[in-house]
């Protein structure tokens, strides 16, 4: 399949949050593989917060679009210095596992590592993702042991519906990914 990619605009908000809801919230997001539903309720993202993303300096969301320019995937990047965070990281369901994904990871890590100059990739991942983790191991990401506690009590991420949940720092060397 061609993919193309670009960045978002402001214009792009309301699609990218549809999509990030439907891979990760809700029964849409069972379709996947990457559902956070049955530990999270509520919204992932929200429009304020995707257009705050795409306005930044040093931020912003790359799209992946088919040849007819549907929107399949996505993911925010931002240069934190000699790293480049990589999150909301978002494939449609029912597209997940054909390989967009790991081809827009491809395309972030090179945006990162040759517009941006970063020597490595940063992500947060809920540590009880087991199944997602290894999917990124397999990409070249190692766990950090760095933990980062859940944002309880901040709708804009999300209902919990455990008391157990943290994020893991995970990060890749880029000279390792050319």
């Amino acid at each position: 399949m061609q993919l193309q990619f670009r960045n978002a605009v402001e214009r792009d908000a309301e699609a990218i949050v549809a999509l990030v809801e439907s891979a990760y919230r809700g029964e849409s997001s069972r379709a996947g593989w990457t559902t956070e539903a049955d530990f999270l309720t509520g919204q992932r993202t929200d429009a304020e917060g995707v257009r705050a993303d795409i306005a930044r300096p040093e931020s912003l969301i790359r799209l992946a679009l088919d040849g007819d320019g549907r929107l399949l995937a996505c993911c925010h990047l931002e240069r934190t210095g000699p790293a480049c965070y990589f999150g909301m990281f978002s494939v449609d369901p029912a597209r997940q596992g054909g390989g967009i994904g790991k081809r827009l990871m491809a395309e972030a890590e090179r945006l990162a590592r040759e517009d941006w100059g970063c020597t490595r990739m940063e992500m947060t991942v809920i540590d009880i993702r087991d199944e997602l983790i290894a999917f990124y191991e397999r990409r070249g990401y190692h766990r950090t042991g760095v933990k980062k506690p859940f944002p309880y009590g901040d709708a804009r991420f999300g209902q919990p519906l455990r008391d157990d949940l943290r994020f893991e720092v995970l990060e890749k060397p880029l000279e390792d990914a050319r």
